[in-house]
């Protein structure tokens, strides 16, 4: 497959070329889930790389007693905006909140604001969802899927739009093994799903939830006269609503100017505007900051098999680029763009695991409870066997010290939770896919040259061992707030507990060994034999 690196389809001269930045002049942009790790990095990059958007509308509810005003406020004074603080703090006040809740009809919104939205807005970024795994099914119909379906509403109204994109994901169809840049059949009919969280009692729902999503389920119910539901094969409501959402929005936009970015596993930023940045424990990015703490040693996983990872900025460059081409298009229909790595700059789960202790090793975290080490396995038992004796194990004698000591225990309750997340990540550890990307490359073929470098989303570009040790930088600073300060005494703690985890496996081995050597005649002999060798072979050198 060619990639956009060729040069592509783009002559200057031949035809006129209108810049991306160009698209964005003098129009306003509205955001749901802009308050989220993507949405975040979807505003400042407007802001920076965009200068004449006029405004950019966020979708935004109070919450923990922050009105939306202070959450803005908050939002704009993190680390993520600090280029555009110094550099154009004006932009800053382009940012206009929106009052509403996705999950509300109407999302939300007062009459007041729709109205206005929707004599300004020209561009629409839906990248609102619940992306957690385990979400309960009520839930996650009502964001990704109600939420999907009012704001097209919406959009049908807005007098300019001229792009809705559509955030899902690349694991909406993850029963097929190769997924095409195309809307699939969804595994039940959108509607039936809606009806059924609506009308049955919450805890019924969530017993036949798991049947529902990974099984074959047939159902009827009384206000419904056929088959509801056939195989579901998604193994959570998230996956299994965002294929839902997506069959939604195909029926209902219309004529309406639509195009889905579907990312694989997002991770921290590739280079803008913070190298590394990440704000959230999703994913693997909890897995691995326990790893890089030294509290978790074992993963169940195919080493071989391609881990489909994204950088955060990688995806909202195209997703900016998809709302201009989908303008320069439309009357073509809904395009989808597949974000993933797999094809064109691949990199195996072992080579993750195995790039990000030697990082974690270089750049260590503070109060590293033992050596960072461990692998990823696909045998069960080893797993099961290892997680007993590296994860409970250690976790429950900490806990008898600290109630002993009067502290209070808590690594019992962390490895519940690590295990709980760890074993939502085991279908796609163990699992491989390969997403078709022709829309993407075509994409970037159609770009100036300027416009490639202003938003780059050439994953060929991607230097997996730099952007790994971004990744754990990344995680150290962004998450756990450490300070590059701190790193010389994290470097001399981690140097000891080297030693200390040496001494601790030659211990082991040797008591192993000591206890298997008085309890076996065989393994005595063995020896016996192993040492006559020895002195044999020590007599002959000797003699030559």
């Amino acid at each position: 497959m060619a990639s956009c690196l060729s040069g592509g389809h783009y002559v200057p001269g031949t035809q006129e070329y209108m810049p991306v930045a160009e698209f964005y002049a003098e129009k306003s942009v509205f955001v749901t889930g802009g308050t989220g790790f993507m949405g975040k990095v979807l505003v400042e990059k407007l802001l920076r790389s965009c200068p004449k958007i006029k405004k950019i509308y966020l979708l935004m509810r109070p919450k923990r007693g922050q009105d939306v005003a202070s959450r803005l406020t908050e939002l704009t004074q993190s680390p993520l905006f600090e280029t555009l603080r110094r550099e154009s703090p004006q932009a800053l006040n382009k940012i206009i909140p929106i009052v509403g809740d996705i999950t509300e009809p109407e999302l939300g919104i007062s009459a007041a604001d729709q109205t206005m939205l929707c004599q300004k807005v020209s561009v629409v970024f839906h990248s609102a969802a619940t992306v957690k795994f385990d979400e309960k099914l009520k839930l996650s119909v009502t964001i990704n899927m109600l939420g999907t379906q009012q704001l097209v509403q919406l959009c049908h109204r807005m007098l300019n739009l001229e792009a809705l994109v559509h955030v899902s994901t690349a694991y909406c169809n993850c029963e097929r093994e190769r997924v095409e840049e195309t809307v699939y059949a969804p595994p039940a009919h959108p509607e039936h799903v809606v009806t059924l969280v609506q009308t049955l009692p919450d805890d019924l729902v969530d017993r036949i939830t798991p049947d529902l999503v990974g099984e074959c389920l047939v159902l009827k119910i009384s206000f419904v006269n056929s088959e509801i539901f056939s195989k579901g094969d998604r193994p959570n409501t998230y996956t299994f609503t965002k294929a839902l959402a997506e069959d939604m929005l195909i029926k209902e936009s219309g004529n309406l100017p639509v195009s889905i970015v579907r990312p694989s596993i997002v991770l921290s930023s590739l280079r803008e505007p913070v190298k590394g940045w990440v704000d959230n424990w999703n994913g693997p990015n909890g897995i691995i900051a326990a790893v890089g703490k030294g509290i978790f040693r074992t993963m169940l996983g195919t080493g071989t098999k391609v881990a489909d990872l994204v950088p955060v900025d990688t995806v909202i460059n195209l997703m900016i680029v998809c709302a201009w081409r989908t303008h320069l298009r439309r009357g073509e229909g809904v395009v989808v763009y597949n974000c993933c790595t797999g094809q064109q700059n691949p990199i195996t789960w072992s080579r993750f695991v195995k790039t990000s202790f030697k990082y974690m090793r270089k750049h260590p975290f503070s109060e590293v409870v033992w050596y960072p080490g461990g692998d990823i396995t696909s045998n069960r038992l080893k797993h099961g066997t290892l997680s007993l004796l590296q994860h409970r194990a250690p976790a429950l004698a900490m806990d008898l010290v600290s109630s002993a000591t009067g502290k209070k225990p808590m690594m019992v309750r962390v490895q519940n939770k690590l295990e709980k997340a760890a074993a939502c990540l085991e279908y796609f550890t163990t699992r491989q896919w390969a997403f078709a990307d022709d829309n993407v490359q075509a994409l970037c073929t159609s770009l100036s040259p300027e416009d490639r470098r202003t938003f780059d989303f050439n994953v060929r570009n991607i230097d997996w061992d730099a952007y790994i040790e971004s990744y754990v930088l990344g995680i150290r600073r962004f998450l756990f707030k450490e300070s590059p300060d701190t790193l010389p005494k994290s470097r001399s703690v981690l140097n000891r507990l080297h030693i200390v985890h040496i001494l601790t496996q030659v211990a082991t081995v040797f008591f192993l060994w000591r206890f298997l050597f008085s309890r076996s005649n065989t393994l005595r002999n063995i020896w016996r034999r192993v040492l006559e060798l020895l002195t044999r072979a020590a007599r002959l050198l000797a003699i030559a």
